[in-house]
């Protein structure tokens, strides 16, 4: 039976970066030290939040390719006049350039010369983006000899700066994906769960590769697993992995169970589907040959992940959603600066302490990450971890605070927050880490919870205009929340965030109810 791999989307769990100190214990033994560490250790460590924002600059890398190349044919047209004389130029006389131009720059993007996959070598790659461009130019070529209305020396001169110019772009753009790559910054972290004889036959073809990072195994057998297995640590059982500090940092759970354990591949599957991570399962043979192995590894380091349901963001709807949150988020921050200072100001008159508010939330893929907002609770009185959730007339609040959570101005710092990736205008409220319902923590009231952290959370979201707003005090208030936050997350695009950014204003407003 050869080995098929299901791949599923998950939502989830995880704790803060600090993943340099993962499994170590006792410094003073470097051998020891390096078994517990493992050998795919990565240089760089970024969770994944910072690995998808590192993937998506292949958008930026095709926006710069066209804007110099269009300006290399806008300057090309009008040397030596001035740009004015753009106005003059005939059809004919635009059209070569314009029909090269077009051609290369659609090649280049059709045979997916933006994908630097693991196995992309810089100068090769350099070939093959001179080499379809050249056919594209070719194309205006053909236009230029139908019209010949200017010297076929002129196209020949600009199609070769063009040549080169692309060269070189796609030389810088290679040359940054290898290195990203080399560090552990773009190379796929995934973990094995089993500590099976299947996965020392993964580890050891992967050990050889090196386009894969096997970071640990999780296996719930402790007594018969060994500490490590080739060099990569057995770092516990599988309950471990709901919230180890790895699970913001992995690419894919893999499980490395033997053909015949399907009652046992269903109970993982049902107790890993709270993590937001992807899940791998590998239906193997009894006796899998190299083919099969390299198979299984080459689906896992080369191809992007399929997924059994289809996935929530392309990457195209995350480029969209980060240029969206990128330009608005910035606009916003600069035209409303001045507000801002007057707002600090009153707040710092109005109370004794500082006037921003600083608390660790969740964030995507359960990255906790610093939330900033304007305080509105005395200072000696704060609830970092928010534990006990406002009420009304809560006697913490201070008389701007009060207004401030009224209106929702107290948010406005996380502009900061958008600008910087950590949250977008549009997505789930970020909660604090550890938040009560009552007495019980939120995320154990719905099982679903952490699904609500599978894109970026937001300033305002679906579930903030349809009213679930503020604490949450009873159990079904978790349960709408998380609903809501769900629905958004399946019909999130940019024209429905534009939506929900336009009517958060008028629903915010004229709510006087809700507790903020």
């Amino acid at each position: 039976m050869s080995i098929f791999l299901k791949f599923r989307a998950r939502t989830g769990a995880s704790n803060e970066a600090a993943v340099v100190d993962i499994a170590e214990s006792n410094a003073s033994e470097e051998s020891s030290q390096h078994i517990r560490r493992g050998p795919f250790r990565p240089d760089v460590w970024v969770n994944a939040r910072q690995r998808n924002a590192l993937r998506l600059r292949t958008f930026y890398y095709r926006g710069v390719d066209i804007a110099i190349t269009a300006l290399l044919a806008l300057g090309w047209l009008t040397y030596p006049a001035a740009i004015s004389s753009i106005g003059q130029l005939t059809i004919a006389q635009v059209a070569p350039y314009a029909v090269g131009w077009l051609c290369a720059m659609w090649f280049l993007i059709s045979a997916n010369l933006y994908n630097f996959g693991p196995s992309s070598h810089v100068w090769r790659h350099v070939a093959a983006t001179v080499m379809v461009s050249f056919v594209g130019l070719l194309a205006g070529l053909i236009v230029q000899a139908v019209t010949s209305v200017s010297a076929w020396s002129d196209y020949l001169l600009w199609a070769g700066l063009t040549l080169i110019a692309i060269a070189i772009l796609h030389l810088i753009w290679a040359s940054a994906a290898v290195r990203s790559r080399k560090n552990g910054a773009l190379t796929p972290n995934i973990v094995l769960v089993g500590a099976t004889r299947y996965a020392e036959l993964l580890i050891t073809q992967a050990l050889k590769r090196r386009d894969i990072n096997i970071l640990g195994i999780f296996d719930d057998r402790t007594d018969r697993s060994p500490d490590a297995i080739c060099g990569v640590p057995v770092l516990g059982p599988v309950s471990d992995l709901l919230t180890h500090r790895l699970t913001p940092y992995l690419d894919c759970i893999a499980l490395t169970l033997s053909p015949d354990a399907a009652d046992r591949v269903g109970q993982l599957e049902r107790q890993l589907s709270i993590l937001p991570n992807k899940i791998a399962v590998l239906l193997q043979s009894d006796e899998p040959d190299a083919d099969e192995i390299t198979r299984a590894l080459d689906k896992l380091a080369y191809t992007p992940v399929h997924l059994l349901n289809p996935p929530i963001n392309d990457d195209r709807r995350a480029f969209c959603k980060r240029l969206q949150d990128l330009v608005l988020g910035s606009l916003a921050l600069c035209a409303l600066m001045p507000f801002l200072l007057l707002i600090g100001a009153w707040v710092r008159l109005d109370s004794r302490g500082p006037a921003l508010f600083r608390q660790r939330r969740h964030g995507f893929n359960h990255e906790e990450i610093v939330v900033w907002k304007f305080r509105t609770m005395h200072h000696n009185r704060a609830d970092n971890a928010g534990i006990r959730q406002v009420t009304a007339d809560d006697d913490r609040i201070t008389r701007a605070g009060r207004f401030l959570r009224a209106t929702s101005l107290d948010e406005l710092p996380q502009l900061l927050n958008v600008v910087l990736g950590q949250m977008s205008l549009v997505g789930p409220r970020p909660h604090a880490i550890g938040m009560k319902t009552g007495q019980v923590v939120s995320a154990d009231i719905v099982a679903e919870y952490a699904h609500r952290h599978r894109i970026k959370p937001g300033m305002t979201g679906w579930a903030a205009i349809k009213g679930s707003r503020g604490p949450m005090h009873s159990a079904a208030d978790v349960r709408r929340r998380v609903q809501l936050d769900i629905d958004y997350i399946e019909r999130q695009s940019f024209w429905f965030d534009l939506w929900i950014m336009a009517r958060t204003l008028p629903v915010l407003l004229g709510d006087k109810v809700a507790m903020r």
